[in-house]
């Protein structure tokens, strides 16, 4: 996949758990499991930007584009 996400770095540097993020922003722990696990295949904005709301950070932080050797 081209798309890492990053979450479980940003979440580490603001040093906010799981459960908190999950409840602050308003959807369960499963489904913000895996979106940090990577295993997600999309994500609404409007949950990409309650995420940067609360970890006071910007939509690159947490998704990074990786291009596959195959790609290239």
């Amino acid at each position: 996949m081209a798309i890492q996400i990053e979450l479980d770095v940003v979440m580490a540097q603001k040093k906010i758990t799981l459960t908190q993020l999950a409840n602050d922003i308003g959807i369960t722990m499963a489904n913000i499991s895996i979106l940090k696990t990577g295993k997600a295949r999309a994500i609404r904005f409007s949950t990409l930007e309650k995420i940067c709301e609360v970890l006071e950070c910007q939509p690159g932080d947490i998704l990074k584009f990786i291009p596959d050797q195959k790609t290239r």
